[in-house]
């Protein structure tokens, strides 16, 4: 075990296997959770015609390639979604696994892995229901304290001590409350000035999530990571739409059209974690640090 896990390249194709069947699963949740079906059984079944999968049809990646998009029960036409969340997912957690294996540090992939299921599953579902379920944003908010308890280090604590533990469990506490309540108010204000409803509750509960995972930090770089993201993605679109480049009756983008945010939330979430929270953690400190020395913090 211990020769496998110091082998960066056998970790991370360990990681992507792992992730691509995770990733099928990911496809399963996104499927049923909105319809309220149960994920454990029956087992995967063709969406049109029901008829079951076998194993030998259900392997992630390549029974798609293989079947083309096709189902072999009937003429359903798979969504390319499905590929991309397994790629994705398996590129994920390979990269996770590898920077495991390089620093052996596994409570970050531990973690990573379980904020990366939950993320891609509310990009999906959000983006096809305008919808959240409680499930990944109040369940996901109980999971980030309970591993910044387990795991200090993913909160950047030093020490496995129950003080250092508590120290990591109060980072997380306080992530979840300002992160929330920020959205919370700049929704309030929103509603105030547009006079309707500018951010459901499944965004407010869902960057308590990320700031149980991130900190507060991290839940600040989602919203404004996240509004620059949504921005940069939707602006082009908005624009061609309204000068009539390739408009349809059924446009999901426009303006006046509602655009669901907790999928730009989870992405700016998923950034911080592999990377720009070092950024972020630089960036505070430059600015707040002649704060801090004037007050004599």
């Amino acid at each position: 075990m211990e020769v496998f896990l110091s082998d960066p390249k056998m970790v991370l194709a360990f990681g992507f296997l792992l992730g691509g069947i995770v990733g099928s699963f990911i496809n399963v949740c996104a499927y049923r959770i909105p319809l309220e079906k149960s994920i454990i059984t029956p087992r995967s079944f063709c969406p049109s015609c029901e008829e079951s999968i076998p194993w030998s049809q259900n392997l992630p990646l390549f029974s798609w390639l293989s079947q083309r998009g096709m189902a072999k029960c009937c003429a359903f036409k798979i969504p390319i979604r499905y590929f991309w969340v397994e790629l994705f997912t398996g590129v994920l957690f390979g990269w996770l696994f590898f920077l495991g294996s390089a620093s052996s540090d596994w409570s970050l992939t531990i973690s990573g892995c379980l904020f990366g299921f939950i993320l891609i599953n509310v990009v999906i579902i959000d983006s096809e229901t305008m919808t959240i379920p409680d499930r990944f944003t109040i369940g996901g908010a109980l999971l980030g304290l309970f591993l910044s308890y387990l795991y200090p280090s993913i909160q950047f604590v030093d020490g496995v001590a129950s003080s250092s533990r508590f120290e990591a469990f109060g980072h997380s506490l306080g992530g979840m409350l300002i992160g929330s309540s920020i959205l919370y108010w700049i929704g309030v204000m929103a509603h105030g000035i547009f006079g309707r409803e500018a951010l459901g509750e499944g965004d407010v509960k869902l960057l308590g999530c990320i700031g149980a995972f991130c900190g507060w930090k991290g839940a600040i770089f989602a919203i404004f990571g996240g509004a620059m993201i949504g921005s940069f993605l939707l602006l082009p679109i908005i624009i061609f739409s309204k000068l009539g480049w390739k408009k349809t009756k059924d446009e999901k983008v426009g303006w006046g059209k509602e655009v669901p945010f907790g999928p730009f939330l989870a992405i700016a979430a998923l950034l911080f974690w592999l990377g720009a929270r070092h950024w972020m953690e630089v960036w505070f400190f430059g600015k707040l640090s002649p704060v801090a020395n004037f007050l004599g913090v």
